[in-house]
Protein backbone atom coordinates (compact mmCIF):
# COMPACT_ATOMS: atom_id res chain seq x y z
CA UNK A 1 0.00 0.00 0.00
CA UNK A 2 1.41 3.31 -0.79
CA UNK A 3 2.33 4.95 2.37
CA UNK A 4 2.71 8.44 0.95
CA UNK A 5 -0.58 9.81 1.54
CA UNK A 6 -2.23 8.66 4.73
CA UNK A 7 -5.78 9.64 3.29
CA UNK A 8 -5.51 6.75 0.83
CA UNK A 9 -6.63 3.32 1.13
CA UNK A 10 -5.08 2.14 -2.21
CA UNK A 11 -1.68 2.80 -3.48
CA UNK A 12 -1.24 3.13 -7.13
CA UNK A 13 0.61 -0.25 -7.12
CA UNK A 14 -2.62 -1.64 -5.18
CA UNK A 15 -4.29 -1.05 -8.65
CA UNK A 16 -4.30 -4.03 -11.83
CA UNK A 17 -2.83 -1.79 -14.38
CA UNK A 18 -3.21 -4.18 -17.12
CA UNK A 19 -4.21 -3.05 -20.52
CA UNK A 20 -6.32 -6.14 -22.05
CA UNK A 21 -10.05 -6.29 -21.36
CA UNK A 22 -11.73 -8.16 -18.92
CA UNK A 23 -15.00 -9.43 -18.92
CA UNK A 24 -17.65 -8.33 -16.75
CA UNK A 25 -18.06 -10.64 -13.55
CA UNK A 26 -21.84 -8.91 -12.82
CA UNK A 27 -24.26 -6.85 -14.04
CA UNK A 28 -25.72 -4.21 -11.74
CA UNK A 29 -29.11 -1.26 -12.49
CA UNK A 30 -29.17 1.10 -9.26
CA UNK A 31 -32.53 2.59 -9.78
CA UNK A 32 -34.10 6.24 -7.98
CA UNK A 33 -38.04 5.90 -8.48
CA UNK A 34 -39.62 9.27 -7.41
CA UNK A 35 -43.42 10.17 -7.44
CA UNK A 36 -44.54 6.48 -6.49
CA UNK A 37 -47.68 5.01 -6.03
CA UNK A 38 -47.31 4.19 -2.37
CA UNK A 39 -50.10 1.58 -2.68
CA UNK A 40 -47.93 -0.78 -4.39
CA UNK A 41 -45.60 -0.54 -0.92
CA UNK A 42 -47.27 -3.05 0.81
CA UNK A 43 -45.37 -6.98 1.60
CA UNK A 44 -47.86 -8.46 -0.82
CA UNK A 45 -47.08 -5.92 -3.85
CA UNK A 46 -43.55 -6.68 -3.41
CA UNK A 47 -43.68 -10.01 -3.14
CA UNK A 48 -45.33 -9.88 -6.52
CA UNK A 49 -43.25 -7.39 -8.01
CA UNK A 50 -40.40 -9.80 -7.32
CA UNK A 51 -41.32 -12.79 -8.91
CA UNK A 52 -42.96 -11.03 -11.58
CA UNK A 53 -39.60 -9.04 -12.28
CA UNK A 54 -37.46 -12.51 -11.69
CA UNK A 55 -40.01 -14.09 -14.35
CA UNK A 56 -39.19 -10.94 -16.88
CA UNK A 57 -35.49 -11.24 -16.39
CA UNK A 58 -35.53 -14.82 -16.09
CA UNK A 59 -33.86 -14.87 -12.50
CA UNK A 60 -33.98 -17.96 -10.30
CA UNK A 61 -35.73 -16.20 -6.92
CA UNK A 62 -34.15 -17.74 -3.60
CA UNK A 63 -35.04 -16.45 -0.05
CA UNK A 64 -36.95 -13.79 0.42
CA UNK A 65 -36.56 -11.28 3.73
CA UNK A 66 -38.21 -8.56 4.77
CA UNK A 67 -37.42 -5.19 7.38
CA UNK A 68 -40.68 -2.81 7.83
CA UNK A 69 -42.08 -2.39 10.67
CA UNK A 70 -45.09 -5.19 10.51
CA UNK A 71 -45.66 -7.22 13.54
CA UNK A 72 -43.64 -3.83 15.71
CA UNK A 73 -45.63 -2.46 18.38
CA UNK A 74 -46.87 1.79 17.30
CA UNK A 75 -44.72 3.57 19.31
CA UNK A 76 -41.66 1.76 18.06
CA UNK A 77 -42.91 2.29 14.30
CA UNK A 78 -40.68 4.34 12.32
CA UNK A 79 -41.62 7.95 11.57
CA UNK A 80 -38.53 9.99 9.77
CA UNK A 81 -39.34 10.13 5.83
CA UNK A 82 -36.33 8.81 5.51
CA UNK A 83 -36.80 5.19 7.43
CA UNK A 84 -40.48 4.68 7.12
CA UNK A 85 -40.98 2.05 4.79
CA UNK A 86 -40.54 -1.56 3.39
CA UNK A 87 -37.50 -2.72 2.70
CA UNK A 88 -36.30 -6.47 1.19
CA UNK A 89 -33.93 -8.68 -0.02
CA UNK A 90 -35.01 -11.05 -2.74
CA UNK A 91 -31.84 -13.22 -3.13
CA UNK A 92 -31.21 -14.77 -6.58
CA UNK A 93 -29.07 -17.85 -7.60
CA UNK A 94 -27.12 -15.38 -9.30
CA UNK A 95 -27.05 -12.55 -6.28
CA UNK A 96 -29.74 -10.47 -4.79
CA UNK A 97 -32.06 -7.40 -6.54
CA UNK A 98 -32.76 -5.07 -3.07
CA UNK A 99 -35.53 -2.55 -2.40
CA UNK A 100 -35.95 0.58 -0.18
CA UNK A 101 -39.81 1.92 -0.73
CA UNK A 102 -40.24 5.21 1.48
CA UNK A 103 -43.73 5.82 2.24
CA UNK A 104 -44.02 9.28 3.68
CA UNK A 105 -41.42 10.41 0.09
CA UNK A 106 -43.35 8.33 -2.25
CA UNK A 107 -39.73 7.06 -3.38
CA UNK A 108 -38.65 3.29 -4.25
CA UNK A 109 -34.98 2.53 -4.64
CA UNK A 110 -33.72 -0.78 -6.27
CA UNK A 111 -30.59 -2.81 -6.71
CA UNK A 112 -30.09 -5.52 -9.03
CA UNK A 113 -27.18 -7.18 -9.03
CA UNK A 114 -26.02 -10.56 -10.73
CA UNK A 115 -23.62 -12.39 -12.21
CA UNK A 116 -25.73 -13.34 -15.13
CA UNK A 117 -26.84 -11.08 -17.63
CA UNK A 118 -29.96 -9.54 -17.77
CA UNK A 119 -32.02 -6.95 -20.10
CA UNK A 120 -31.26 -3.17 -18.34
CA UNK A 121 -33.82 -1.40 -20.21
CA UNK A 122 -36.40 -4.08 -19.44
CA UNK A 123 -35.99 -4.12 -16.21
CA UNK A 124 -35.81 -0.61 -15.57
CA UNK A 125 -39.04 -0.11 -17.79
CA UNK A 126 -40.82 -2.90 -15.67
CA UNK A 127 -40.10 -1.04 -12.37
CA UNK A 128 -40.92 2.36 -13.48
CA UNK A 129 -44.25 1.13 -14.69
CA UNK A 130 -44.82 -1.42 -11.21
CA UNK A 131 -44.46 1.59 -9.07
CA UNK A 132 -46.31 4.09 -11.26
CA UNK A 133 -42.91 6.59 -11.17
CA UNK A 134 -42.93 9.85 -12.81
CA UNK A 135 -39.42 10.47 -12.25
CA UNK A 136 -36.50 7.62 -12.68
CA UNK A 137 -32.96 7.85 -12.22
CA UNK A 138 -30.34 5.09 -12.85
CA UNK A 139 -27.11 3.87 -12.96
CA UNK A 140 -25.78 0.91 -14.97
CA UNK A 141 -22.24 -0.51 -13.91
CA UNK A 142 -20.52 -3.62 -15.10
CA UNK A 143 -18.70 -5.26 -12.56
CA UNK A 144 -15.38 -7.31 -13.58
Amino acid sequence: MNQGNKNSLIGKNDIETSNKKRDPYGYEVIMDLHDCNISKFTREDISLFFVALCDLIKMERRDLHFWDDYDTPVAKHQTSPHTKGTSAVQFILTSSIVIHTLDLKGDVYINIFSCKYFDKKVALEFCEKWFSSSNCISHHIERV
